[in-house]
């Protein structure tokens, strides 16, 4: 099959033909269909020394193979693929929560990744795909559910105004969940101006520019009072300090924005607030399912999030354009 694999740290993927996988036994063979590329996967490509191995892990497809003692699949039926893959046996699989299993791996982290034709999944992996739910859609299922734990372990109450730093693409998933789960308002704060179009046209209230307002008094003015839920999408160093800085006193703030560099805090700020804070990573089966379920139902539109679409053979080159600031939100591969 032909996949796009890593060479070198920082260097581009290469496309090139490699071994057709088989599905083991117990696994579905899946035929990948979309494939969504997540800033994890620059991450990792710009910092890990894994010459061959082959990324992504945002991915829906059809199974064409079924590995000996594979039950209750057919060949042909179209699935949304759950990446994280634990033992299945423990007490957080059994919970739903395969990310707290003691021996999880990832699909495009430790596992082959779906920036290929094939990817052979576990059939606990596999959630079927309704027929309303193209591949492309299939393939946000799963930055969908990042968005959708963040929101559930944020615990807004229904009619709070809620603040988003940040609008990447996790942030505009968390805007994007924040009105069907009840929020009055949902101010976006970016300084760059597509990405606050965008997040008005996936149901922000309003939109902020912080280099050209006082974040916390804006947001007051438009809601009136200081944010008392601040959801941080950015993952910076100074970031979390600045949501502690803008979130009113008794207030919460989740953590979402993934920084992978050492940061600081001033402790007395959220002392001083007796703020509750929150980090966040992956999500469970039931948000997973539950995102799947929205959009078979049209409780969400993810429409405005995909912005492009290449194959296999563009994917090098947009994939280097997207460590550099661009004007793409959700960018998905069709292998």
């Amino acid at each position: 099959m032909r996949a796009a694999v890593l060479q070198g740290k920082g260097e581009p993927l290469s496309v090139e033909d490699v071994a057709d996988p088989a599905p083991a036994d117990g696994q579905l063979l899946v035929r990948v269909g979309a494939c969504g590329i997540c800033g994890s996967d620059l991450h990792i490509a710009d910092a890990a020394e894994r010459p061959g191995h082959v990324l992504g892990h945002e991915f829906a497809g059809e199974v064409v193979a079924l590995g000996r003692s594979v039950t209750g699949w057919a060949e042909g039926e179209r699935v949304a693929v759950f990446p994280l893959a634990g033992c299945g046996a423990c007490s957080a699989c059994l919970a739903g929560r395969p990310s707290r299993c003691r021996t999880w791996e990832l699909v495009g982290g430790s596992l082959p990744g779906a920036y290929a034709e094939y990817v052979a999944v576990a059939p606990r992996q596999a959630y079927r795909l309704p027929e309303s739910v193209d591949a492309r859609h299939g393939a946000l299922v799963e930055p969908l559910a990042v968005a959708l734990h963040a929101w559930d372990r944020t615990a807004a109450a229904t009619g709070e105004a809620v603040l988003v730093l940040g609008g990447g693409p996790v942030g505009q998933a968390v805007a994007l969940w924040a009105r069907p789960f009840g929020a009055s308002d949902v101010v976006v704060s970016d300084p760059v101006a597509h990405r606050r179009q965008l997040a008005e046209r996936v149901g922000a209230t309003a939109t902020l520019d912080p280099v050209a307002v006082d974040v916390r008094e804006a947001f007051a003015d438009l809601t009136g009072a200081p944010p008392k839920v601040v959801i941080e999408c950015v993952g910076i160093p100074g970031m979390i300090q600045s949501a502690f800085d803008v979130v009113d006193a008794d207030g919460r703030v989740t953590v979402v924005g993934m920084c992978i560099a050492p940061d600081q805090i001033l402790p007395t700020t959220a002392m001083r607030k007796e703020l509750a804070t929150q980090f966040v990573l992956f999500y469970t089966e039931a948000d997973f399912s539950l995102a799947l379920r929205s959009l078979e139902r049209g409780r969400i539109d993810p429409s405005p999030l995909l912005t492009d679409v290449v194959d296999l053979d563009g994917l090098p080159a947009r994939f280097e354009a997207l460590k550099h600031p661009t004007t793409e939100c959700k960018v998905v591969v069709e292998p």
